[in-house]
């Protein structure tokens, strides 16, 4: 393939890398979060109104921006009942005709993701709990994580291309030389 379409397909593959890295810290976040709700309420006998909630709100920033990396390390769960069995070439194949069920969802995701998450924006929406958090920010999550699935998406698409057809590729897994390809 050409440097252009693999420098894009390394590219992609790195920012989520980067992306799904930091996103992981999350966890930890959350974590401490749950913790300190546990020993409020079970410790000093004063549970928080805000753990929780904003526990929830990491959690879904996380599962919705997390999805580009996983795609990356091929992380997706998949129905191997006929896809293990075939060979790499009609796997290939395979995966480029269900392809297009993925990018219709996706697509559709990141089509109404930027509506609510522009509708949010707009009023700086917040949860009306007794916190009361702005929840605009996770709603952004929704497209910026979808947009990034999309672009990783169109990187496993070019893969199976080019293994279906038999074409001079790079894996951005295979190599970190700029220059290097299959």
């Amino acid at each position: 393939m050409g440097v252009m379409i693999a420098a894009f397909m390394r590219g992609v593959t790195r920012l989520n890398d980067v992306v799904g890295r930091w996103i992981a810290l999350l966890v930890f976040a959350m974590f401490a979060f749950l913790l300190l709700e546990v020993g409020f309420r079970y410790l000093f006998n004063s549970p928080t109104v805000w753990t929780n909630e904003l526990t929830q709100m990491l959690f879904g920033i996380y599962a919705v921006m997390s999805g580009g990396y996983i795609m990356a390390h091929r992380g997706h769960v998949n129905v191997d009942l006929l896809h293990s069995h075939l060979a790499p070439r009609k796997r290939a194949v395979l995966d480029i005709v269900t392809s297009a069920v993925f990018f219709i969802f996706t697509l559709a995701l990141l089509w109404f993701g930027i509506d609510m998450a522009r509708e949010s924006m707009s009023s700086w929406e917040t949860s009306y709990s007794a916190w009361n958090p702005p929840i605009w920010p996770v709603k952004l999550a929704i497209p910026v994580g979808t947009a990034l699935l999309v672009l990783q998406g169109l990187v496993k698409l070019l893969e199976d291309i080019a293994v279906a057809f038999n074409l001079d590729y790079y894996t951005p897994e295979e190599s970190d030389s700029e220059g290097e390809q299959l």
